[in-house]
């Protein structure tokens, strides 16, 4: 289910009389740094796991999701707004689906302080939930930042951490989409996913005019345990440097790194199976690929009808990411949603992540309530117990990020891929398909040359144009599956004898 957050914003200076700060005087203190947390996590994973949960016999366990988002943080509580500062941090109430106690703390000057919950931090808009006022808890369920992101004179809310390790971010002037977290485990396997928990966080204190805010982590699950510190820096696209250090309770082999979460229900590849008023409706509509060999690659997203992954063997790539490559209201002509402004993700790994696979999981929808795509880098080597395994990166958040990750992303990309039946009187047999590709690019190659190759049935006509009316190069395909189920299509162009522009991937399902 995805939960709708109330938007964050209000002008700057706006304060109210006589509002405690949240942190109470007795809170516990003690000396934080990024050292102290990667001891942590090395002693907790030491230790049995022990889950965190709301007590059994809790009330809050039993809000509908009506109730729970009548249940609103008072933003005059809010951490720094009442110290001038360019950032300001509001916390979420424990309920409903967030039923695991998250702590706190207020990090100054290298001494960490905790936020104690408090129902005197949040207004309850319904007489069935002001009952709550009186209920105690353990901790929140999460938190949200705020800064002047779209405008200097008010604070927007630009990022959120709760559920799970779960957490999402925009750029200036989009709208909540994807999501990401900080680690999977076991994704789309037999055995069960398993899904560690951010128990703890720690907040610095931002300097007054930052433009950085530091967030660190402590994560924990029944198989791993983490350090986790981000470094946020709100903008046209937030970008987060991310430093990750693991410690494993047991032997792991199906582990994703920096793990994407999004939606994608259909576009013109599928749009037949949906009686849709709307052209498209995703977060999402493909995964792009930076490899070693500096080979660029895109990926349509699918909704398949069974569960698939896909695998992508690569050595320290140079970046992996969900993309939202269209922008404009008439891709999906849906005011309220407004798909053109959810933000797309893409992730640059810092420093040698060694040998392993960008991993695509793809998982049947009818609902576009329901996100169904999973992204991950999965490493070859397990982790096992004893070792500190740490991985660095960058997240980029905004608009589909042109030249902000290479020069290659705006030549040569696809922007449009189509999938329909060939015209009965234009068919080789009564199973071929046709495939559209849209290419864009500042300087379109007269000379190119299009390739495509299969690992199942036949490619029966290949051709491309340049289009007078939009300046696009399309590719023109026609696949005969014959007896196949599944199968793996490819495309390059060529210029000259040498690449130009993405490689088009696609897997085609009966």
């Amino acid at each position: 289910m995805v939960l709708t957050v109330l938007p964050l914003q209000f002008s700057l200076g706006e304060a109210a009389e006589n509002e405690s700060p949240p942190a109470a005087d007795n809170a516990a203190e003690h000396p934080f740094d990024r050292q102290w947390l990667v001891d942590q996590a090395r002693q907790l994973a030491a230790q049995p796991y022990q889950p965190q949960r709301i007590a059994a016999d809790s009330p809050l366990n039993s809000l509908s999701y009506d109730e729970y988002r009548t249940m609103v943080f008072n933003p005059n509580k809010a951490l720094w707004r009442r110290e001038d500062r360019s950032f300001i941090a509001e916390f979420y109430h424990p309920g409903f689906l967030f039923n695991i106690p998250v702590h706190i703390n207020e990090v100054v000057g290298g001494v960490s302080r905790e936020v104690p919950f408090s129902t005197d931090f949040f207004s309850y808009f319904s007489a069935d939930t002001e009952k709550y006022r009186d209920v105690p808890a353990e901790g929140f369920s999460g938190f949200r930042l705020a800064y002047p992101i779209n405008s200097p004179d008010s604070l927007n809310e630009f990022v959120v951490f709760q559920g799970a390790s779960y957490f999402r971010s925009l750029g200036r002037d989009q709208f909540y989409g994807l999501s990401a977290r900080g680690l999977a485990i076991n994704t789309a396997r037999v055995e069960g996913e398993e899904f560690p928990v951010f128990r703890d966080f720690w907040l610095e204190r931002p300097e007054v005019g930052a433009t950085e805010m530091v967030v660190h982590a402590l994560l924990d699950s029944q198989s791993v345990t983490g350090a986790y510190t981000f470094r946020i820096r709100p903008g046209t696209a937030t970008t987060m440097d991310v430093e990750a250090t693991l410690f494993a309770r047991v032997s792991l082999e199906h582990f994703g790194i920096a793990p994407l979460t999004s939606m994608f229900l259909f576009d013109a590849t599928n749009h037949n199976r949906f009686d849709d008023f709307r052209p498209a409706v995703h977060d999402s509509e493909g995964l792009s690929m930076w490899n070693r060999d500096g080979e660029w690659i895109w990926r349509p997203l699918a909704n398949p009808q069974t569960l698939q992954s896909s695998a992508f063997i690569d050595a320290s790539p140079r970046g992996f990411g969900l993309m939202q490559r269209h922008q404009d209201f008439t891709a999906f002509e849906d005011n309220e949603a407004r798909y053109e402004k959810r933000p797309s993700l893409w992730i640059e790994p810092l420093g040698e992540w060694g040998e392993g696979h960008v991993e695509l999981v793809e998982i049947p929808s009818d609902e576009e309530v329901n996100d169904n795509i999973v992204a991950y880098w999965q490493p070859k080597a397990p982790l096992v117990p004893g070792e500190a395994r740490s991985y660095s990166y960058r997240m980029h958040w905004g608009r589909d990020l042109p030249g902000l990750v290479g020069a290659a992303d705006s030549e040569g990309r696809v922007v449009d891929t189509r999938e329909g039946a060939v015209p009965k009187s234009n068919r080789a047999s009564e199973t071929e398909r046709q495939f559209v590709v849209d290419f864009e690019g500042a300087h379109i190659p007269e000379d190119l040359q299009v390739r495509f190759t299969t690992s199942a049935g036949r490619i029966t006509d290949v051709r491309g144009e340049t289009l007078e009316t939009t300046g696009m190069y399309r590719t023109h395909l026609k696949f005969d599956p014959q007896d196949a189920k599944v199968a793996e299509l490819r495309m390059t162009l060529t210029s000259n004898g040498k690449q130009w522009g993405e490689t088009w991937l696609y897997r085609w399902t009966r």
